[in-house]
């Protein structure tokens, strides 16, 4: 879905439908209380979780895509798992070549272009299928929120622009849970974006104790001339317009820009439309590289898409805490 406007508001003025939406609020709590509040199952490696606690659109998939090929680097053999949200496949499944997104969902189907990727509606049992294959360190695609899997090490990703948003619980704001308990039971924060949003982030929220981590997304050359590029973009993410701001950076001319929902169904007659329009405009095609994975095959190589990876800075700092999860295991 696109984020209502009022999840943006002020904390301190949240809006008239804020108020009418928190009895709503309320009851999502109390099933995240159920979902906390359960024995989780310790496997026998270490887990890292990335995860959120906003809804969406802060920059997990890049997060999971950075740990996984710093972990490779360092030698480790990282598996990840993943719920495959709107997949209809329960799992555990190994993601391979013959699945598309409606079988695992769209972000194991990029991620299994960096690690071996498991889809499993039971966390747990996905674990325990990546321990069996010989993995010696898990990253659970979210799941912050699911007390079943013990995590070792929980990453809480924040849009450094967005911020918590009016910081109020889903669905009278953008959260997934109160922002002093995801705090709490986190290890770490990375801020993705621009160095002034994440200063400005910051300088608002000073009274954070979590050791917080900065990170920017970066697009990837491709030997693509992007500059005065005519494109017509599309995007069906989390936050549309961190993609388009992309394009912007690398100079590309948007000429029309449509925000699609989350995970939208990228079907044969909406990708018609768009090349007609596209083509309508003298304009190239161009989309996310977690959207392309939905497009329908006959349509793959008619339109382009912006690769971008997440750089973290002081990895250093990181790295020694995974070598202390790793003597531990």
């Amino acid at each position: 879905m696109l984020t209502p406007r009022f999840w943006r508001n002020n904390s301190s003025n949240p809006g008239m439908m804020t108020f009418f939406l928190t009895p709503f609020s309320w009851i999502w709590t109390l099933g995240l209380k159920h979902r906390l509040n359960v024995p989780s199952y310790k496997v026998k490696v270490p887990v890292i979780c990335i995860g959120n606690i906003n809804l969406g659109g802060v920059g997990k998939t890049p997060a999971v895509i950075a740990f996984t090929e710093k972990l490779k680097e360092i030698g480790l053999n990282p598996h990840i798992v993943s719920k495959g949200y709107r997949g209809k496949l329960i799992g555990p499944i190994l993601v391979s070549e013959k699945h598309d997104s409606k079988d695992v969902g769209d972000e194991p189907i990029l991620l299994s272009s960096f690690a071996p990727t498991w889809v499993s509606k039971d966390r747990v049992k996905g674990a325990k299928e990546a321990v069996e294959n010989g993995c010696d360190i898990i990253i659970l695609d979210d799941g912050f929120q699911n007390g079943y899997l013990h995590k070792d090490f929980s990453v809480i990703v924040v849009d450094a622009k967005r911020g918590f948003g009016n910081e109020r619980v889903f669905p009278a704001g953008p959260l997934r849970e109160s922002v002093d308990r995801g705090l709490k039971r986190a290890d770490l924060m990375l801020l993705v974006g621009d160095e002034p949003d994440r200063v400005r982030f910051l300088n608002e929220n000073k009274e954070i104790e979590l050791e917080i981590f900065e990170a920017n997304v970066e697009v990837i050359e491709t030997g693509f001339e992007w500059k005065n590029a005519r494109v017509l973009a599309f995007a069906g993410i989390g936050n549309p317009e961190k993609f388009f701001e992309s394009l912007r950076n690398v100079g590309a001319n948007i000429l029309k820009k449509i925000p699609l929902s989350d995970h939208t169904n990228l079907n044969r007659k909406l990708i018609l439309r768009l090349l007609k329009e596209a083509n309508e405009m003298d304009a190239i095609l161009v989309t996310t590289e977690k959207d392309a994975v939905r497009l329908p095959e006959e349509f793959k190589s008619e339109i382009l898409t912006l690769p971008v990876r997440m750089l973290i800075n002081d990895w250093e700092k990181i790295n020694k805490q995974i070598e202390q999860l790793t003597s531990n295991n």
